[in-house]
């Protein structure tokens, strides 16, 4: 399996895409449905499939699991797998670069294999259309030789599974979703469900916490188990070197509050993002290759890494002429918010004093 890590110089420890910091979290994967924290509606929907398929001695239908990054779906793939007693070969669709790649993949499986394709929408459509008939008819079409004298064979596949997936279902062709038997939406987790990940994970590194510590993590945490796990490790740390081992509230509190990680999961770079809306262009709108140009990130950057979060908390509005900081983001900043616009270069006490 390969791993393919975030190429953001600064790592981010908020990000929800892999980073080096995540090497080795493979081991804190659960490995059943039982085990398997949160999604309980995709979670139901699987038990009863996986029961069916055993029942009838069938592969069960091909899947697709869709959502942000970070949430299990590499993870729920292995449950799947594990559940059915079959093998799972990973791949990811930036690997599969030519029609034979996938032909050989799919030729070495053997009956009721699963195969995981991540990132599934970044499929080339010339290898794209190799899977619609091997999908279907659990077939592999060929072609043989050049020009006149090409012919065409058909090679029989074993029923297999395919799990695919996606943090952008959209971008998926109409063809290739409509394939799929099965698809499910991966939600953000609850506070509550992160503690409980939480406290799973220290017992597997042999940390100790106490509850109030887990949930003062998992607070933080973005709503992503792999948030959550990374900030454990660096809270880790900070309790073995300031503290005497032992994760309570206080210390995790003191750990992120060092990192930078705020109440709520914003960081640095966040805050910055929303101060610039609010103090250089006096609350939006603004558009966004100037606002990367003021805080020195690339629009991209902002648009994929940045905003996600900061629109899920109702931070930040999307605009014909550009975003805009919501009065939650003045609260939460604690910046006073008013019809003045908020002078460049003044902290929130001069406002508060002004007003």
């Amino acid at each position: 399996m390969s791993i393919e890590f975030s190429d953001n110089s600064d790592e981010r420890i908020v990000s929800s895409t892999l980073i080096a910091d995540d090497d080795g979290e493979a081991s804190l994967r659960p490995r059943t449905l039982e085990d398997y924290t949160g999604q309980e509606k995709a979670k139901e929907h699987l038990a009863i499939s996986i029961e069916a398929a055993k029942l009838r001695s069938e592969a069960m239908d091909h899947i697709l699991l869709y959502g942000p990054p970070g949430l299990g779906k590499t993870t729920l793939a292995g449950v799947i797998a594990n559940e059915m007693g079959a093998n799972i070969r990973i791949t990811s669709g930036p690997a599969i670069e030519k029609a034979g790649d996938l032909a050989a993949l799919l030729t070495n499986l053997n009956q009721f294999d699963i195969l995981f394709i991540d990132e599934i929408h970044r499929l080339n459509r010339s290898v794209e259309e190799i899977l619609y008939p091997a999908m279907e008819d659990y077939a592999l079409d060929i072609i043989i030789g050049k020009g006149p004298s090409a012919r065409s064979i058909r090679l029989d596949l074993p029923k297999f599974t395919l799990i695919g997936a996606t943090t952008r279902a959209g971008q998926l062709t109409a063809p290739l979703r409509d394939r799929f038997g099965v698809v499910l939406r991966l939600e953000l987790y609850q506070p509550e469900e992160l503690m409980r990940i939480v406290s799973r994970s220290a017992g597997i590194l042999g940390i100790r916490i106490d509850p109030e510590g887990a949930m003062e993590i998992a607070r933080r945490s973005r709503g992503t188990p792999r948030i959550a796990n990374r900030l454990l490790k660096r809270v880790r740390d900070y309790a073995q070197v300031r503290a005497n081992g032992i994760i309570t509230k206080d210390v995790a509190d003191a750990a992120l509050d060092m990192l930078e990680v705020d109440e709520i999961g914003l960081d640095s770079t966040d805050r910055r993002m929303l101060e610039s809306i609010i103090y250089h262009f006096g609350g939006g709108p603004v558009g966004l290759e100037t606002l990367a140009a003021t805080i020195g990130e690339e629009a991209v950057t902002l648009e994929d890494v940045y905003e996600p979060y900061l629109l899920q908390l109702g931070f930040i509005n999307r605009t014909p002429r550009g975003r805009c900081a919501t009065k939650p983001a003045y609260d939460h900043l604690g910046i006073p918010f008013s019809g003045n616009a908020p002078v460049k270069g003044q902290n929130p006490e001069q406002q508060k004093l002004e007003l």
